[in-house]
């Protein structure tokens, strides 16, 4: 891993591959790790660019003040890395940034790759159909008591990540015993749960207003964008992709059929190539 050293931050990123560059924001229970299956199948094609977020990972620094904290470490990281023109592939929490750095930076971006988007714009839907019951890790995340919780011992850990692991993928064998060990591993790392769970925090009172109105009203996204979203997600659900056509001028869905929340650990062949379909004819284009 490479890290860039900030004032605040010491940001962990995995880089690796030629060519084009694109930026990997992974979500949330997760850490750059998640990409493993993908990142080898792109570098022949790519610069590929995973990083930690704030206090995922191996990254460390001060508590996240808040969503646009998390932005401006992708913006200090990409300036570091002299990126000019890249493309950002997301998943879950990554979205959530991805989206704010394009409506900051649009003129950067070549284009955006979105797997499972819990984007601000599903608003009332959150609580609609039962779906409330899938949400309570949300509010848990801000109690108190969570990380001593959840942390308490390795047991309680890994039974914590391993029923979201079964739960939110499309097969609850999709993680063997042996990811589930590197999933307790990572959030076993000091830091690691308040870390993860300090997100759900920073996002809250958007998070909520969206909840109670509908959304954000922020202008659309003039930018090539892609979907791909889990056909058997149980925490996004896929009828929810179709929202993401109010956020973009130019957007292109598609469900990965018996895929959950975990698309690019489910379904990693067809993620390579769809992400690498969508973005070779981007950067041929001129800027």
């Amino acid at each position: 891993m490479n890290v860039l050293d900030l004032p605040d931050l010491s940001l962990a990123y995995h880089r690796a591959g030629d060519g084009a560059p694109l930026v990997f924001l992974h979500g949330w229970p997760e850490w750059s790790g998640v990409w493993r299956k993908v990142l080898p199948g792109l570098e022949a094609r790519f610069d590929v660019i995973a990083p930690d977020l704030r206090n995922f990972g191996d990254s460390r620094g001060d508590e996240a003040r808040d969503v646009d904290h998390y932005v401006s470490d992708l913006e200090a990281l990409v300036d570091h890395l002299g990126l000019d023109r890249f493309g950002i592939v997301s998943h879950d929490v990554g979205g959530f940034l991805a989206l704010d750095y394009a409506r900051r930076h649009p003129g950067r971006l070549a284009g955006l790759f979105f797997f499972d988007c819990p984007h601000f714009g599903i608003g009332p839907r959150w609580l609609q159909g039962g779906q409330v019951r899938e949400i309570w890790y949300q509010s848990f995340h801000q109690l108190p008591l969570a990380v001593d919780l959840v942390g308490a011992s390795r047991e309680s850990c890994r039974a914590y990540f391993r029923h979201f692991l079964a739960h939110w993928a499309g097969r609850p064998d999709a993680f063997d015993d042996a990811a589930v060990e590197e999933w307790t591993d990572n959030f076993m790392k000091p830091g690691n749960l308040a870390g993860g769970f300090r997100w759900y925090a920073c996002a809250n009172e958007r998070r909520l207003k969206a909840m109670a109105d509908g959304g954000e009203n922020a202008p659309m996204i003039d930018l090539p964008a892609y979907s791909l979203w889990g056909g058997a997600d149980p925490i996004l659900r896929p009828e929810w992709q179709e929202t993401l056509t109010d956020v973009f001028s130019d957007i292109r869905l598609e469900l990965a059929p018996g895929a959950g929340h975990f698309v690019a650990w489910e379904a990693p062949e067809l993620a390579i190539d769809r992400i690498g379909s969508f973005f070779e004819p981007l950067f041929r284009q001129p800027d």
